[in-house]
């Protein structure tokens, strides 16, 4: 007789009691997910992208531009993106839980995120009303760009991206420089 396996399901309330250990605890419909903190290379290929996305967005008062941000449905989702874009309408003051629009989801992946990052949190950032997110693979030297579940298309040399009236350009030539 098989025995049913039980997974405990979380709330986002929870996630204040989970320790300060350097591990990003998310929820995704109460299921925890725990990564171990970013290696150097995954925070050096963010910061670059982070940069790129400041001044063409945050720097002219378009958006918020963050690293990480969060992604919140109450009571049981929480994702916390690499990178985050969202409208600057929303005060850097404003509570995650109530900003309402988020225009970008940037994951850098990783060996032990891939597979969340790519199979489970890029089609609940639509479901969450994103309106894109990168899949960023520094050892391919390459950004899948997604727009939509199942739609998106790898880019290996210059990201180009229009929102809020402007087009963002980054070259990932610089982003990869030296990897």
């Amino acid at each position: 007789m098989a025995m049913a396996i039980s997974v405990p399901l979380y709330t986002v309330d929870d996630l204040e009691h989970f320790p300060d250990d350097g591990n990003r605890y998310e929820l995704l419909d109460g299921v925890l997910l725990v990564t171990p903190q970013a290696a150097a290379v995954h925070q050096v290929v963010a910061n670059r992208i982070q940069f790129e996305l400041t001044a063409f967005l945050q720097k002219p008062g378009l958006a918020h531009v963050v690293g990480p941000g969060a992604v919140v449905r109450m009571p049981r989702t929480q994702l916390q993106p690499d990178i985050l874009v969202y409208p600057a309408r929303f005060s850097p003051m404003t509570d995650w839980r109530k900003i309402t629009e988020h225009w970008l989801a940037v994951e850098i992946l990783s060996r032990s995120s891939r597979v969340y990052d790519r199979e489970f949190k890029r089609d609940a950032y639509f479901a969450l009303g994103l309106e894109q997110v990168w899949l960023v693979d520094w050892r391919d030297r390459s950004v899948e760009v997604c727009t939509g579940k199942r739609k998106s298309r790898v880019v290996r040399d210059r990201i180009r991206w229009r929102i809020a009236r402007t087009e963002v350009v980054i070259d990932l030539n610089e982003v990869f420089a030296g990897l």
